[in-house]
């Protein structure tokens, strides 16, 4: 078998299992977050929590309580990070330093888990299993409340209440991602994926050579299959999922990707379910699966078809790739990591081609809303969505109406903001990076390329991502504070734009559709959609591509 059909096979065994899972799993999270009764752990909660879980929260409250949790969970990870000397399992680990410290903390809140350091020679095991990994639950717990919260706006008539945000939390992680997660990993288990409370120096081992090896070990599959079910990303070893001890072999390489792409897509049909209309959250997944299908296409095309005398004579471009899983089923996982927000990497995406490194950054600068993040795919697309119906109804001066909500003066006010603050981070961004000595001492290369892994750098933090395109130093306390505030900004002002927006669409009553309602669940809606992300994009950014990856690709 060719490696071009064996990587089709992989992509399209991949789908056809989305495909199976979208339903019952879409189904299953509508009647988790529509429930009205608690279960007895939950109750144990929110007594402890101190909030009364039948209370309808507006948005402000919704968003205030956002807020608050993320505040206190970047404050309890980064004093655990500084403290962890004095832990338990902190196999003699120094103090996280003060600027990583903050860089991480943040980092894990938001959903982003960029990682400027080496996670076995830098975590101990306590940090990891209930710093790092729990944030991994929470804060995709945070993001599928926002989405559910959003939503409900749209569900919702003349109403003030989005629902509580401590119920939708509790139950996103206890019934949807805990258990899921809990499967995952016994899977990882048994595909060969480390998971002990081992001490790296009592397992040192004689090298074919004869010198010794300390082999690192850890509560690894527990923390892998979060960070990819909850879009997480990030790594418990500094080469991440391209390690062996993290992703063994190509079919828990397949099972990683399922794991990230399971829930974006199945919420969705969730969507369709709660607004009462499942053909409308057919289209949603229509065009998130239209803008992934190109996507993964020409990432894998343009690894595949190579230019240069070295891939020429390899037959592609393995630089940076692992042998296990070869060019094309590395290329799908660099497209899905980066369509959807999750840091992780199995293959080095600064070694790929020069256009196959930039759709890798096209991918997270689309808004990473195919399919997405956790909860922050479905609410970035249906903003998108909202942008569209808009646009639409300026072609035929008729007030432009999504779902029987009106899409008025603050409605498209509140989406365009939600869509300027990602540009805004990652321009300004790159230009101080660019403009101050301290941005360039990080750079390693110079040039179209140097531009390119700063523009990557700031792309990825700025859209909650995480992964790193390599060639660029920023474990600095310059990269570690900027990269923080991009994070940071990147995931929560979006957060109460989008709250703020299904707020005022829940005031709303329903408007009936009449002939001139434009269908927003046809295949014309679909490419619609699509067109006004790319288009989006391309005006926004096509300068600054120009300047790095194009610039080099062309070279």
């Amino acid at each position: 078998m060719s490696s071009t059909t064996a990587g089709v096979l992989f992509l399209g065994s991949l789908v056809l299992a989305l495909v199976l899972t979208h339903r019952p799993l879409g189904d299953y999270m509508y009647r988790v977050y529509s429930g009205t009764r608690h279960t007895r752990v939950e109750r144990w909660i929110y007594r402890l929590v101190g909030v009364r879980p039948d209370a309808d929260q507006r948005w402000g409250v919704y968003a205030r309580a956002v807020l608050a949790f993320s505040v206190v969970g970047v404050l309890f990870l980064y004093g655990f990070q500084r403290l962890q000397n004095r832990l338990l399992l902190s196999l003699g680990m120094d103090p996280v330093k003060p600027d990583q410290a903050w860089n991480t903390a943040v980092s894990f809140v938001t959903n982003t888990n960029w990682q400027s350091y080496s996670g076995e020679s830098t975590m101990g095991h306590l940090v990891q299993m209930t710093g790092l990994a729990v944030q991994n639950f929470v804060s995709a717990a945070v993001g599928m409340a926002v989405a559910v919260a959003l939503m409900r706006g749209f569900a919702r008539r003349r109403t003030e209440g989005l629902g509580n945000f401590w119920v939708d939390l509790v139950r996103g992680t206890l019934r949807i991602l805990l258990p899921i997660a809990f499967l995952g990993a016994v899977a990882l288990v048994a595909g060969g994926v480390v998971q002990n409370l081992q001490d790296p120096a009592d397992h040192t081992v004689t090298t074919v050579t004869g010198g010794s090896q300390t082999l690192p070990g850890g509560p690894v599959a527990s923390q892998e299959a979060i960070k990819e079910l909850g879009t997480n990303g990030g790594g418990f070893f500094n080469a991440n999922s391209a390690h062996p001890f993290e992703n063994p072999t190509s079919w828990t390489n397949w099972l990683e990707m399922l794991l990230i792409l399971l829930i974006p897509f199945a919420l969705t049909r969730t969507f369709g379910r709660m607004v009462r209309q499942p053909r409308q959250g057919y289209a949603i997944a229509a065009v998130m699966g239209l803008l992934a299908l190109v996507s993964v296409a020409l990432t894998m095309t343009l690894q595949a078809v190579h230019h240069g005398t070295v891939p020429t004579a390899v037959g592609a471009a393995a630089e940076g790739t692992e042998a296990r899983f070869g060019v094309l089923d590395s290329a799908v996982f660099a497209a899905v990591t980066t369509l959807t927000s999750t840091g992780a990497v199995d293959s080095f995406h600064d070694s790929y081609t020069s256009l196959g490194g930039m759709m890798t950054m096209l991918n997270m600068l689309l808004g990473e809303v195919a399919p997405g993040g956790v909860g922050s795919g479905l609410y970035g697309m249906l903003v998108l969505a909202v942008i569209t119906v808009f646009v639409a109804g300026l072609m035929v001066g008729r007030t432009p109406e999504y779902l029987g909500k009106k899409i008025g003066a603050r409605e498209i006010k509140l989406a365009s903001l939600y869509f300027l603050v990602m540009p805004a981070l990652v321009l300004a961004g790159t230009g101080a990076a660019a403009a101050t000595g301290h941005g360039r001492a990080g750079m390693l290369n110079s040039g179209p390329h140097g531009l390119s892994e700063v523009l990557y750098a700031f792309t990825s933090a700025s859209n909650n991502n995480g992964s790193a395109f390599a060639g660029l130093t920023v474990n600095t306390v310059w990269y570690d504070t900027a990269l923080g505030l991009c994070m940071a900004v990147g995931r929560f002002l979006p957060i109460v734009f989008v709250l703020a927006l299904a707020g005022s669409l829940a005031r709303q009553g329903h408007t009936p559709e009449s002939d001139g309602t434009l269908p927003t669940h046809r295949p014309q809606f679909v490419g619609m959609v699509a067109g006004v992300t790319v288009v989006l994009v391309a005006l926004t950014f096509l300068p600054v591509l120009a300047l790095g990856p194009l610039a080099e690709g062309v070279h």
